[in-house]
């Protein structure tokens, strides 16, 4: 990092690194317009009684927060009182003090962005069990499966974080045969072996077809499936009516291309799989995962004893791996219990779509107060006109943001953080993430840890995220407890809770000492090396399997298999009013909605453009750069639309994370004008979880695969 004068003027990757060997994302190397944006917050806001927002000092904000807060719960309540937190409040350790405050305030009602982006896949591995032992790396599989993901460009997902690109190359040359599943030709789906490109929404049946050849073929691991799982023959019960013929009707893939791709997958000896956000937010989400999850139970795609660990952890203590099954566990029915839609706390948290409903809804247990962390609600959440009313209503709106955002202009105070580089830095996250997820963090025991680089600008009042949970805490005469370890029955040690002091204010290095407490590496060699290392072991291998041990694999859970049944009969496709399908997709440049007043990074797409395939536009007569109008059975957005070859015809690909009010962006906007570059029309407006009601137990609606109809604006 370039600095001068305690100014960052310019990074460049590090290429002694071991493990980036200088690679860097070019929203990093934007970093210093991120920190000197003239957007960027300096100092906390808060709302006037005329409606607008006026810089205050930090003391006075949180003095004001805490006597309205404790208002609040004195006349309603905690549960009143709600906490989401979207990508940015999932770091440490500013996640830690929110859930301290939040449980010490004594309400359960925390919610955040997994139940919006990818719930089956946490879903689908409660129904399913666990594989204790680990899954195979991108680096060492001769065959990958990709579904509704795109990891070249989202950097999360299978291909390794750090320079996805070049590890997918590697892979390319050694001879891995990759197959994606994608109705659009993305650029993972341009390196495929076989790329699938099915209708929209129709994943669950392309998998439950695959599944059906590997059992008919009998290209499963016999040894492995007898020994670790049960309900075999339910499952093939349930997946004999996807034959090829079936799944080419159903889905429009050819049955020869569903054939060879499930007879390439099977022959590898080493493999894996990875569903993202595009099928997630799909019609049947959970089964797609599910089906994904037994698809590599049959094939034996698991770490077995003696397999080399990749990675065995430095900073985040964790459980030995072992070559044995985790049972199912619940994955829906935990405390709280919501008001909406019969919901409740699930395996994969709080169903964070009915939370509008539970602002919105009179009587006992409505939620008045919502402290924002690291998200924008207003371009995240579905249904765009639902949470406007929520947010709108609310007794009390508290953001930490450094910019007021779509959201930031419904609330009652914004609290200006500090940002990279002028806190301390720790790898902890990423760590942490691969325990929840197998290769979503890192692969390789790799840490790093960075002191503070800069000053905070003069004339500033920032804190640090955790700083203000435990400011606020402190000032309501609450006694926070820092929570660590994953809370998974296989948790090995169990979960650790360290009391703070609630009189001397924690240093952030303080915080990452209790966070890493119990580490295979100490916290204090990580921080005497000036770069990143690797501190690997290769006598950490995987345990064999304990001979007590009678834990199993579920492939024929009940509900799992019901869906089944009914995507056998019930059929997600166009209709004459809605013919069309609208899909996700990620940005290279920005991150959901982070980075979207940024000229430099969002230079190459000056506004949020609507992709079809070249013959839908000549059918329609729309030319390309004209507006058109996107109408779902909830709302119309508009936008720009581009042709794209890579999309199969009838299908419609617009980037999520947007979100102008639509009232600002109507019928008379400009989808074009520079407005719309950095906000854009927000694809969750099409979304509604009254008409498209999905997921049953995640809440989730429609939010990709969403029926629309398109005319010229």
């Amino acid at each position: 990092m370039e600095i001068e004068d305690g100014r960052v003027l310019g990074l460049i990757g590090d290429k002694d690194d071991p493990f980036y060997q200088g690679f860097t994302c070019r929203k990093g190397r934007e970093l210093p317009e991120h920190l000197y944006n003239p957007n960027r917050l300096l100092r906390p806001l808060r709302k006037t009684d005329g409606g607008e927002l006026e810089e205050t000092e930090v003391a006075t904000a949180i003095s004001e927060i805490s006597e309205r807060l404790r208002a609040i719960v004195e006349e309603h309540g905690p549960a009143s009182v709600s906490l989401y937190a979207g990508t940015y409040g999932v770091q440490a350790p500013g996640s830690q003090m929110a859930n301290a405050f939040l449980r010490a305030l004594g309400s359960p009602m925390f919610f955040n962005c997994g139940p919006i982006d990818q719930p089956g896949k946490f879903l689908a591995a409660a129904l399913h069990g666990k594989w204790r032992g680990g899954s195979p790396t991108f680096a060492e599989a001769d065959t990958w499966l990709f579904v509704g993901t795109n990891p070249v460009i989202s950097k999360l997902g299978g291909l390794p974080t750090v320079n996805p690109s070049r590890h997918l190359h590697s892979a390319l040359e050694r001879g891995i045969k990759m197959i994606v599943i994608d109705p659009r030709r993305s650029e993972t789906a341009k390196k495929a072996f076989i790329h699938l490109q099915p209708v929209p929404g129709e994943d669950a049946a392309v998998l439950a077809g695959m599944v059906r050849l590997v059992l008919e073929e009998n290209l499963f691991d016999e040894a492995f499936v007898e020994e670790n799982t049960r309900n075999l023959e339910a499952l093939r019960r349930h997946v004999q009516p996807f034959t090829p013929e079936f799944v080419e009707k159903r889905a429009d893939i050819p049955a020869s291309q569903l054939i060879e791709a499930t007879r390439v997958f099977a022959a590898g000896t080493v493999g894996g799989a990875n569903a993202g956000t595009g099928s997630n937010m799909s019609p049947r989400g959970t089964l797609t995962e599910y089906m994904l999850a037994c698809l590599l139970t049959l094939c034996g795609f698991r770490l077995r004893e003696g397999d080399a660990v990749s990675n065995p952890g430095v900073l985040v203590p964790g459980a030995r791996k072992r070559a044995q099954p985790l049972s199912p566990f619940p994955a829906w029915g935990y405390e709280p219990k919501l008001r909406a839609r019969d919901l409740s706390n699930t395996a994969c948290g709080l169903p964070t779509s009915a939370l509008p409903d539970e602002m919105l809804l009179e009587g006992e247990g409505k939620i008045r107060a919502l402290i924002c962390y690291g998200g924008n609600p207003m371009t995240a959440w579905p249904d765009q006109l639902k949470t406007r009313k929520a947010l709108d209503g609310l007794d009390l709106l508290v953001m930490l943001d450094p910019k007021v955002t779509q959201t930031g202009q419904f609330a009652d105070y914004i609290i200006a953080p500090k940002l990279v580089p002028e806190i301390a830095a720790l790898t902890y996250d990423f760590e942490e993430l691969e325990g929840f997820v197998p290769n979503w963090g890192f692969t390789v025991p790799y840490a790093a840890y960075c002191k503070p680089l800069v000053e905070v600008p003069k004339d500033s009042d920032l804190l640090e995220d955790w700083e203000f949970f435990y400011l606020l805490g402190r000032e309501m005469g609450l006694e926070l407890e820092i929570m660590t370890g994953l809370e998974r029955l296989e948790q090995e040690p169990p979960l650790a809770i360290t009391p703070l002091d609630m009189r001397e204010k924690p240093t952030t290095d303080e915080l990452f000492d209790i966070l890493t407490a119990g580490s295979r590496i100490a916290i204090s060699e990580v921080r005497e090396n000036a770069i990143g290392r690797l501190y690997e072991d290769p006598d950490i291998v995987v345990l064999p399997r304990d001979p007590e041990c009678k834990d199993f694999l579920e492939l024929g859970n009940d509900f799992m298999m019901d869906q089944l049944d009914d995507a056998v009969d019930s059929v997600i496709e166009g209709d004459d009013e809605f013919p069309f399908r609208l899909v996700s997709r990620r940005e290279a440049n920005t991150l959901n909605s982070q980075g979207r007043d940024q000229g430099r990074l969002v230079r190459e797409r000056p506004h949020h453009p609507a992709y079809m395939n070249p013959t839908d536009m000549a059918a329609l007569g729309i030319e390309p750069g004209s507006i058109v109008a996107i109408t779902s059975r909830r709302s119309t957005i508009h936008a720009v639309v581009q042709d794209s070859e890579d999309l199969r015809c009838g299908v419609i690909s617009m980037s999520h994370g947007y979100g102008v009010d639509l009232d600002r962006l109507g019928t008379d906007g400009d989808p074009a004008s520079p407005q719309a570059n950095s906000m854009g029309a927000h694809t969750g407006a099409l979304a509604s979880s009254d008409l498209d009601y999905e997921e049953p137990y995640s809440g989730i609606p429609r939010m990709s695969a969403i029926p629309v109809h398109v005319v010229a604006s």
